[in-house]
């Protein structure tokens, strides 16, 4: 496996914070309770060797992707009953990738939550996010 030194879901283990609560033979999902504070059940889908894009994903971790995701939605049905989910990829700097691992953010939502009704679209559409030209 290639794992980058330093990249925290190359080796999640290394986090006594971080639960993987499920692994596949590809991929794990996670869920660390420092990020769980705002956002109740968020947890994220990484690949187990380090692909630094969902770009560079093999169809074989995509497989895994999906069967996690499957899993992960009717685990988070029954823990925490959202009204809904955001399911996001962030791709380089302009989308805000912070960890450069690829990983698939799962975000139930609740309706009493101050943001309820405004997914990515809210803010990606907003017209303050109008570029000033376009590149041709």
């Amino acid at each position: 496996m290639v794992n980058l030194v330093n990249c925290p879901f190359c080796e999640p283990e290394k986090d006594e914070n971080q639960q993987i609560v499920f692994e596949s033979e590809h991929c794990y999902y996670l869920q660390h309770p420092k990020f769980q504070d705002v956002l109740e059940g968020t947890g994220l889908i990484v690949p187990k060797v380090h692909r630094e894009t969902v770009f560079d994903l093999t169809p074989e971790e995509w497989k895994d992707t999906y069967d996690l995701l499957q899993k992960v939605k009717k685990y988070a049905d029954e823990s925490y009953d959202p009204d809904g989910y955001t399911l996001g990829w962030n791709v380089g700097d302009a989308s805000n990738q912070s960890i450069k691992h690829a990983h698939l953010h799962i975000i139930p939502r609740f309706n009493d939550e101050p943001f309820a009704g405004k997914g990515l679209r809210h803010w990606i559409k907003s017209e303050e996010n109008r570029r000033s030209s376009r590149k041709k």
